[in-house]
């Protein structure tokens, strides 16, 4: 089950359950896509290099049974990405 994090990681926007720009990696890190179009070069997680896709929306009828997350998740240097994730995206060498 998807977590449906309140905010953008980067610009700590919000990003309702039902928000069509919020996107996410495979570890659910999520941003809104503003910052992922001008701020994450090639659309890549600064978290961790992964590719960053359109969350779904939970259909409205199952909010109250599967609530989103309350937790905001906001990094530290905004959309500044980790060396990690800067390896991450990086061509493997020969």
């Amino acid at each position: 089950m998807l977590d449906l994090r309140p905010n953008c990681e980067c610009c700590d926007r919000d990003l309702p359950p039902d928000a069509p720009e919020a996107m996410i990696c495979s570890f659910e890190c999520t941003f809104c896509a503003d910052c992922v179009q001008r701020r994450l070069p090639g659309h890549r997680c600064p978290n961790c290099g992964g590719e960053l896709v359109r969350r779904p929306i939970r259909p409205a009828d199952e909010l109250e049974r599967h609530p989103p997350s309350v937790q905001r998740v906001c990094r530290p240097l905004g959309c500044e990405a980790s060396p990690a994730a800067a390896g991450a995206a990086a061509p493997a060498p020969r």
